[in-house]
């Protein structure tokens, strides 16, 4: 009676019907109800649940495949179809032209952005990247392939790791026929969080797959949102193309009911297998080490299944040493690392002489003892030592991310006026704050770049008003203060003022009879070639892993420099209220 379990309500009814039907037409029917019970494969299973019009699907099995798209015809993912733009942003949308990349030599691009792919970028670099990489544009005319120049983005949308931006850019390129490795990442990733449902909607749209990992993860959505033949049927195809896996084969004849007795098997090569296994086995434990890959930690996290901190053993320190790991890559929280950290025990001396002793101790016994001096000090100078160290530590053992979040919490605590001068670096560097708005910008027209000019580039001023608060700045401040110096952040306002058509009255221009700065000849060769898209990536280069807040006045006034040139304003504002006034 297995085959009872294979079917859902409806079709049971749908094949009772069918049964009547044929009795009165005095045909034979099949008997379904008594199959030997043995191993079948997806194509007998099918015959067994079927009748000879195919179950009254009226489909070809040609047409179901391309209806699921398992296959697809070559002229409709032709390259012509899509004009060769690829992207989510609309180019008006940040200033930028769908030409942005036009004059650009594929070569010197790919070694640029190969390049700054490799980098540790902040997130005002992650910004400029994402509008450079991500607007709608043609691709270089010469020395690049659609396909090159599609995967330097695929690399970029992973490595940035923002499933909602990954979702977007799929569904807005739906016709493309390279996102194969994006969609796998894409509900990998989900699933690996166990969002399940989020991985599988993603199906949804009209992509043109040809992955087989792909197909048998849509075979399993439609198996899970209890499309039973349908599912069957597309197995059964990809089957019939040459397809093998024991295991998943196995684990749906067991989901719908027809396999029971099925081992309790742990598949980890991949995490749809590693799903399967969870959903599968009743009793199911994994115990995960430091080689196990990302996603076995990620879903083990996701699903409440890691080892409780009660249960690590200080003396295990492999598994605390996974645990760190695991941390860094935010699969394992900090707090629960900290915990552990608590639990080990230090002699007074060694609290005494915590710099030191720390050097003596095995790294790991020494990354608790310097935790717990940090909780123990509170003179400032002292404890940022001590998390100095700390973030050394990790940094050693190639898991500085793993003392992040606790970090910041620590230095947030620190008033800065205490910290001392050779710590500031780390203290800026760790310390992570957000921009603060325009409405925490203390205006004060004695200053140019502090004064009500500023409210041009957030919107709050016209043009004409700009103009004649211009005037008024230079009538009112520069004029009577004789000895008034310009700072480069002065030039860069009204330098951004003159780029937008806003001029100094001549009357006033003497007073401004400053030096400015010139940008780098390489990214000024690219501002006259018309290649914005490459200056984007030079701005990348320049800022890097750095808050463009934290650069010198030199490097931004080269930033803001080449977005006016480039006549991209929205950027340029955006930036000039994030760095330019003092904030309060």
């Amino acid at each position: 009676m297995k085959i009872l379990k294979l079917l859902n309500d409806k079709f049971l009814i749908i094949l009772l019907i069918f049964f009547v039907a044929q009795n009165v037409n005095s045909q034979e029917a099949v008997d379904i109800w008594n199959l030997e019970k043995k191993a079948f494969s997806t194509k007998e299973i099918l015959e067994k649940t079927k009748t000879n019009n195919e179950i009254d699907v009226n489909i070809s099995e040609n047409k179901i495949l391309r209806k699921n798209n398992v296959d697809i015809s070559d002229d409709a993912n032709s390259l012509s179809d899509v004009n060769n733009i690829i992207g989510i942003y609309d180019p008006k949308k940040n200033d930028l032209s769908i030409d942005m990349w036009s004059k650009t030599d594929g070569i010197i691009l790919s070694e640029f952005l190969n390049k700054i792919l490799s980098l540790d970028l902040s997130k005002d670099s992650h910004n400029i990247l994402n509008i450079a990489l991500l607007t709608n544009a043609y691709i270089p005319s010469k020395n690049i392939s659609l396909e090159e120049f599609i995967n330097f983005k695929i690399k970029w949308l992973i490595k940035f790791n923002d499933l909602n931006l990954i979702e977007e850019y799929l569904v807005k390129n739906t016709s493309l026929k390279f996102n194969d490795d994006l969609i796998k990442y894409y509900v990998d990733e989900n699933l690996s969080k166990t969002d399940l449902n989020s991985a599988c909607k993603i199906f949804e749209n009209n992509f043109s797959i040809t992955n087989n990992y792909l197909l048998k993860f849509k075979i399993y959505c439609l198996l899970n949102d209890e499309k039973i033949e349908e599912s069957l049927l597309q197995l059964d195809l990809l089957q019939e193309a040459g397809f093998k896996d024991n295991f998943f084969e196995k684990g749906v004849f067991k989901l719908i009911g027809y396999e029971e007795n099925i081992e309790d098997e742990i598949n980890d090569q991949n995490i749809l297998n590693f799903h399967l296994s969870h959903r599968l086995n009743s009793e199911f434990v994994y115990e995960p080490n430091i080689s196990s890959p990302k996603f076995i930690w990620k879903y083990l996290s996701s699903a409440n299944l890691l080892t409780s901190i009660e249960d690590v053993e200080l003396e295990n320190k492999n598994k605390i040493l996974a645990l760190e790991k695991a941390t860094h890559d935010k699969n394992f929280s900090e707090e629960k690392l900290f915990a552990i950290y608590e639990k080990f025990l230090f002699n007074v001396n060694q609290y005494l002489n915590i710099e030191e002793s720390h050097k003596l101790l095995d790294p790991i016994e020494g990354r608790a003892l310097l935790y717990q001096g940090a909780l123990i000090y509170d003179e400032p100078k002292k404890k940022i030592s001590i998390l100095k160290n700390l973030k050394d530590s990790f940094k050693k053992s190639g898991t500085e991310k793993a003392f992040e979040a606790k970090l910041s919490n620590f230095l947030t605590n620190i008033d800065e006026g205490e910290v001392p001068s050779n710590f500031t670096k780390f203290y800026d560097k760790n310390l992570k704050t957000e921009f603060k708005t325009i409405k925490s910008i203390k205006i004060n027209n004695k200053i140019i770049h502090q004064s009500k000019l500023l409210k041009y580039f957030s919107g709050e001023s016209s043009f004409d008003e700009t103009k004649k608060n211009l005037e008024n700045i230079f009538r009112d401040t520069v004029r009577k203060d004789k000895n008034y110096i310009f700072s480069t952040k002065d030039i860069i306002i009204i330098e951004s003022l003159r780029a937008d058509g806003i001029e100094i009255p001549n009357k006033y221009k003497s007073l401004y009879d400053v030096q400015k700065l010139n940008i780098p000849e390489k990214i000024q060769e690219y501002i006259d070639n018309e290649e914005t898209g490459m200056c984007l990536l030079k701005l990348v280069e320049l800022v890097r892993e750095d808050k463009i807040g934290d650069l010198g006045s030199e490097s931004l006034f080269f930033i803001i420099d080449t977005l006016n040139q480039l006549e991209i304003k929205k950027l340029r504002n955006t930036i000039i209220l994030d760095v330019v006034p003092l904030k309060v």
